[in-house]
């Protein structure tokens, strides 16, 4: 399975100005609602869809998806799901604008964590390490495997920055568009990082929460010290 090539094209639903509640906690209970519950229908729906998708082969929706935690100069720490893009003898690679808060914080605190949750495998992995840039070009050969959309929307999205509003963004999109009507060129604050770990945990859910976890260690010479925790 290559994991460059694993990307969704979300098209569930949409997000107005006026469609949010003016308090943020309610506005989170409505989502939380709509998780648990979310209507008969459309949970039977979903069931249908991972079956249908187990059946012709492909892999579960954002499989690669990981929860990057990231913590500013100041001590404040902040969250993300992004998507895992590689791993190599390096570390795990994702791809984002520099620019972004979690861009900006990885520059003034190199070191973060990541968490993969697959919850129908009952199964978690966290892991922590240090964060360093991956060399322009490979930056540029991953940008050059992105659909035509995503490319021009690198350029287009001002990345964790206010916008005014959904039109003041779709006209940049189009302005871009025009402006590389052909190839579009890797943007000079979009690329990728690669996290070194230094310590992960595998868990396994069990019964009673009395549950499996395991813990690699980096140790000075390079080998990992492994061991089971308590849960």
């Amino acid at each position: 399975m290559n994991l460059a090539d694993l990307r969704e094209n979300y098209r569930r639903g949409q997000l107005d100005h006026g469609d949010l509640a003016a308090q943020p906690l309610r506005q989170f209970e409505i989502w939380f609602a709509t998780a648990a519950h979310g209507g008969r229908w459309r949970r039977i729906g979903i069931a249908l869809y991972k079956l249908w998708q187990a059946i012709i082969g492909r892999p579960p929706t954002d499989v690669n998806a990981m929860v990057l935690a990231t913590v500013s100069h100041q001590g404040e720490p902040s969250s993300r799901n992004v998507l895992l893009k590689g791993v190599d003898d390096r570390g795990f690679i994702f791809f984002t604008n520099y620019d972004s808060r979690k861009g900006r914080e990885l520059a003034e605190n190199p070191h973060a964590a990541l968490t993969f949750y697959w919850p129908d495998l009952e199964r978690q992995v966290c892991v922590a390490g240090t964060v360093t840039k991956l060399p322009t070009a490979e930056s540029e050969a991953y940008f050059r495997s992105r659909p035509r959309d995503s490319q021009l929307g690198a350029w287009a999205s001002n990345q964790s920055q206010v916008v005014p509003d959904r039109e003041a963004l779709e006209r940049q999109w189009q302005e871009v568009a025009a402006r590389f009507p052909g190839q579009v060129p890797l943007p000079p604050n979009w690329g990728g990082f690669v996290l070194q770990p230094e310590r992960l945990e595998f868990w396994q859910g069990r019964p009673g929460r009395l549950h499996d976890r395991f813990r690699y260690a980096r140790q000075p010479d390079g080998s990992w010290q492994l061991n089971r925790l308590s849960p």
